[in-house]
């Protein structure tokens, strides 16, 4: 993936016609959202108007772009067929709350705990995702009128397949010949032309075509893209403890997995422009944002890692970029809808398929030998729940098990061998960390009946860290009590002996000389 980008300044022709490019892009997968969610498709379109305006220009991550998205479109399919479209906005007013709570308290820290191997498998499992996303375009119209359900004949198969194949190739090669314009808005302008000019027995699918489909039933005559400007609105729901019942558990889920996604492509994007954005400063944009949707009766949405590589891909790196896009979104929708109506599906495959070539990390294909085996299952395993759940099930599950994996393998770690002894005393040098997985063998290296009056424990090269740990070394104290003998501890952190205070008289602590141990955790976010 990384191969295929180059670090590279932004500027303002770049930001300004990536943005264009990108607002082509954010028109499709915005009506198709609405659908997915079962609402009107003026309001996925109004929602990726309003998130991608917000976060472009107080985002904490310049060149992303935020949009309605299918992540959050799945979560509000229930809440919208139970209970309403006016729930679904309270929804969003108080998913955006959430968000907001979780930068002030600075929450957007903890993406530094995914590991490389879900990172991995996070962007692998997202170019399939992409990918098969697309398969629907090869669809049309069923004799039953179900949309999607049939393949397209072989004329228009080979027409959509050839269009495609012209697509990627522009993109790919006129960067080789010239960056004034990007690739992706040529590649687009050029067979929105082609299609004008090609025999109409050809029957080259477009964007209305495929919104045609998605409304099965609707007079042709009122199929269109068009709208007015957003209106401020108040959702019309009862301001009561019941509604809060009913919108709450959607809310909660709406943040988390809106957070998570837009975390892990702001960290995607970092790595691929080699600069750092700020992740609690994006919680509170798409906070924001998301307030601002919900009172102008919007969806919700966050971060969109294939238009936001899009973005990147044609030069977009400033905010001007994401601007543009959502400027450009909304021009569309007030006097532009007849002429995006007329790009060719073909052409917007083409470029999602690009995305996915971009995306994919070639290269994780080839360390599964060089890597230890739970790291190449971590990456299997995130790119098969992407691929079958969602993003945020996915992450959360690969964090989960790579944090199991390392307590395994730290709870083995964990040492304990005798420094000195004479009859009256016994010294012990604890190397590890003492925590949860790890007291078992810790707790079997003592037998209190065969020991001296006095047993130091020297934590000079070990750590304690939990309740666990605390419990344990209680009860070996206790053991030593019992038969008369005392344990002391020495040379331990100041953090580790304030865990330990609880212990009281127990055991002795020797404060003198102990290590203080500082860790960064709050000063590198910002």
């Amino acid at each position: 993936m990384i191969f295929l980008f180059k670090k590279k300044r932004g500027n303002v022709k770049d930001d300004l016609l990536s943005g264009i490019t990108v607002s082509l892009a954010l028109v499709p997968e915005a009506v198709a959202f609405s659908f997915v969610a079962g609402v009107d498709p003026l309001i996925g379109l109004y929602s990726a108007f309003f998130i991608g305006l917000i976060t472009s220009l107080f985002g904490g991550r310049p060149g992303m772009i935020s949009g309605a998205t299918g992540a959050l479109a799945v979560v509000v399919v229930s809440l919208v067929a139970t209970h309403g479209v006016e729930y679904l906005f309270a929804t969003v007013v108080l998913m955006g709350i959430l968000q907001i709570i979780a930068g002030l308290f600075k929450l957007g820290k903890f993406v530094r705990l995914i590991p490389f191997p879900v990172m991995l498998g996070f962007v692998n499992g997202l170019a399939i995702v992409i990918f098969l996303a697309q398969m629907g375009q090869f669809k049309k119209v069923g004799v039953d009128g179900t949309a999607g359900s049939q393949w397209l004949d072989g004329t228009q198969m080979a027409v959509m397949l050839g269009m495609v194949a012209m697509t990627m190739a522009i993109i790919h090669f006129l960067p080789k010949l010239t960056r004034i314009v990007p690739a992706s808005l040529a590649a687009i302008v050029s067979m929105t032309v082609l299609s004008i000019f090609l025999p109409e027995s050809f029957e080259i699918r477009t964007v209305f075509d495929q919104i045609k489909d998605m409304m099965p039933g609707v007079p042709l005559d009122q199929i269109t893209l068009a709208g007015s400007l957003p209106q401020f609105h108040i959702a019309a729901v009862p301001f009561n403890i019941e509604t809060l019942k009913i919108i709450l558990p959607y809310s909660v889920i709406l943040a988390l997995v809106g957070l998570i996604e837009s975390l892990m492509t702001l960290s995607l994007i970092d790595e691929l422009t080699e600069t750092r954005g700020k992740g609690n400063q994006e919680c509170l944009a798409q906070g924001a944002g998301n307030i601002i949707t919900g009172f102008f009766g919007g969806m919700g949405g966050c971060a969109m890692i294939g238009q936001s590589m899009i973005n990147v891909r044609a030069g977009g790196r400033g905010r001007l970029s994401g601007f543009t896009a959502s400027a450009c979104l909304l021009l569309i929708v007030l006097v532009g809808a007849p002429l995006i109506e007329k790009i060719p599906l073909a052409a917007l495959v083409g470029v999602m398929f690009m995305v996915v070539a971009g995306t994919f990390e070639w290269t994780s294909l080839k360390i599964f030998g060089k890597v230890p085996k739970s790291d190449a299952l971590v990456m299997v395993l995130v790119s098969v729940v992407t691929v079958f759940t969602d993003l945020a099930i996915a992450v959360i599950s690969g964090v989960i098990f790579s944090a199991l994996v390392f307590a395994w393998n730290h709870a083995k770690s964990i040492s304990v061998k005798v420094e000195k002894q004479d009859d009256e005393s016994k010294t012990y040098s604890i190397t590890g960390t003492l925590f949860f997985a790890s007291v078992h063998n810790f707790q079997e290296y003592f037998v209190p009946s065969d020991e001296p009056k006095n047993v130091y424990l020297d934590f000079r090269n070990a750590r304690v860290c939990d309740h666990s740990a605390v419990e344990a070394i209680h009860g070996l104290a206790v053991r030593y009590r019992q038969v008369g003998k005392e344990l002391h501890l020495c040379h331990l952190s100041e953090d580790c002996s304030l865990i330990l205070n609880k212990m009281g008289d127990l055991v002795e602590i020797n404060i003198q000389e102990d290590p203080h141990y500082r860790i960064a955790v709050d000063d590198l976010e910002i």
